[in-house]
């Protein structure tokens, strides 16, 4: 027995050696790593400060796609340590967007802000995996406040609004501005093309008959029914605030709203039209129409005009004076204590990490899945997301984080449609995305938060 008890203590005592060797070593590589290499130049003092953080800490490592990893990534201690915070780092962040914003002195995306702010808060952010080998990997207190103040300064530059409270101007969400800019005759005539059936080929279906504005701009179904009754593969997003998404659709393949009207006409199993020469020839026979539509655009008819206006009216579809908005803009009251609460928890909880900015979501695109599988069985074109419009294996199962805004009339929820009450998507979330469950009260919080943001719709005033 003293034998074996004397043979475990010289392994135990021998793997501590090779581990101290080895982290020894690293801890001397990174230092001479981080001596001889230089750091973009920005105009920005601050913003060197950042970068200079990121590089000190091999933030590249795990968040980029091409960073050189060192020789010793292949040895059998560090390869362990590494390979799976490289392989979870890039899914849940890529740092590429926030380097070249810091070099070009730009906005960063709110997403990452938001994304950063958490794992400082909470100093989750080089997780201990990796400082357990790279002992100068950790960020300390300096380091965070100055990770912080960039954020704060990039809210208060790029993000805030006038209207916001001073005390809420360092949130990761904004309130809805009450109106924007837009062209009132385009408007009224994008109005009268978005109801009109013609657009489709059969004239049965309008844009209306999928994003009812009435019915919180969604049809309420899990997924859309379009010419003779074909059934879509994916659940139609609301239209509201659909101004404010980085890109359109769950997938982002249309760059703009003008893009994104300009799809379901021709989509053989939505509004099914075969051209817009075919649309066209309808529309032409309005003498009224055609007349109006000549006013504002001279050229006429064409698909780019068409779309252009509906796009115009998009604009107008926007949701504010919700009691979240109002809580932002400074009355304490709009919200209950139960709401409060909830927000709380929907930020501590890394739901803002993803579902921030004016609309609670549209600014990014996340894969589902980040800590535990979803049970897709079979996966279709629409799982595929992201990547069927980049074509890179990254982006597979990824998918355009939706609104959160009116989200209680926005039922059944997920791009399947699959999920029928609020309780459960939150619960599906957490589960999913964040790897934790919470109880029941703390679920029913977050929910009471996402009630309050519910908006008001005004329609545009249009002749």
């Amino acid at each position: 027995m003293n034998k074996i008890v004397k043979l475990t203590a010289i392994a135990i005592a021998g793997g501590t050696l090779c581990y101290l060797g080895l982290a020894g070593y690293v801890w001397y590589y990174d230092t001479q790593r981080v001596a001889k290499t230089s750091i973009p130049n920005s105009a920005s003092a601050q913003n060197n400060q950042v970068l200079a953080i990121l590089r000190d800490k091999g933030c590249d490592y795990c968040h980029t796609p091409s960073a050189e990893l060192p020789f010793y990534a292949s040895f059998p201690v560090a390869k362990q340590l590494m390979d799976y915070d490289i392989q979870l780092g890039y899914k849940s962040f890529n740092l590429t967007p926030v380097r070249e914003s810091l070099t070009e002195n730009k906005p960063a995306p709110q997403s990452d802000l938001n994304k950063i702010e958490w794992v400082m808060q909470h100093q989750t952010m080089p997780p201990t995996r990796y400082v357990a080998l790279h002992w100068a990997g950790s960020v300390n207190d300096s380091e965070r406040k100055t990770l912080m103040d960039w954020i704060t300064n990039q809210r208060e530059s790029f993000y805030a609004s006038d209207d916001t409270a001073p005390r809420h101007r360092n949130e990761p969400v904004q309130p809805i501005p009450r109106s924007l800019p837009v062209d009132k005759d385009k408007v009224a005539l994008g109005f009268r093309l978005y109801h009109d059936p013609r657009l489709s080929g059969d004239n049965s279906i309008s844009c209306a008959s999928c994003h009812q504005l009435g019915a919180g701009g969604v049809d309420g179904l899990k997924t859309s029914t379009g010419v003779g009754g074909a059934v879509g593969p994916i659940n139609a997003p609301t239209v509201f605030n659909s101004v404010f998404n980085i890109e359109q659709f769950w997938d982002g393949r249309a760059p703009t709203l003008q893009a994104q009207a300009g799809g379901p006409p021709l989509n053989p199993i939505e509004m099914a039209s075969k051209s817009w020469e075919e649309i066209i020839a309808k529309l032409r026979q309005d003498e009224v129409l055609s007349r109006d539509f000549t006013a504002v655009y001279p050229e006429g008819f064409t698909g780019d005009t068409i779309t252009d206006a509906i796009a115009e009216f998009e604009k107008t579809l926007i949701t504010p004076d919700s009691p979240f908005d109002n809580w932002l803009r400074g009355d304490d009251s709009a919200l209950t204590a139960q709401q409060i609460r909830g927000y709380q928890l929907f930020k501590d909880n890394k739901c803002a990490t993803c579902h921030g900015g004016v609309i609670l979501g549209g600014r990014s695109f996340e894969p589902l899945g980040l800590k535990k599988d979803f049970n897709f069985g079979e996966i279709t074109d629409a799982d595929i997301g992201r990547m069927n419009v980049t074509e890179e294996a990254r982006d597979r199962l990824r998918q355009k984080v939706p609104t959160l805004r009116n989200v209680t009339l926005t039922a059944p929820y997920y791009h399947r449609g699959d999920v029928e009450t609020l309780d459960e998507a939150v619960k599906l979330m957490l589960r999913h995305q964040v790897g934790t469950e919470l109880p029941q009260q703390d679920v029913n919080d977050i929910v009471a938060f996402l009630e309050s943001l519910t908006g008001t719709y005004t329609p545009y005033p249009v002749e």
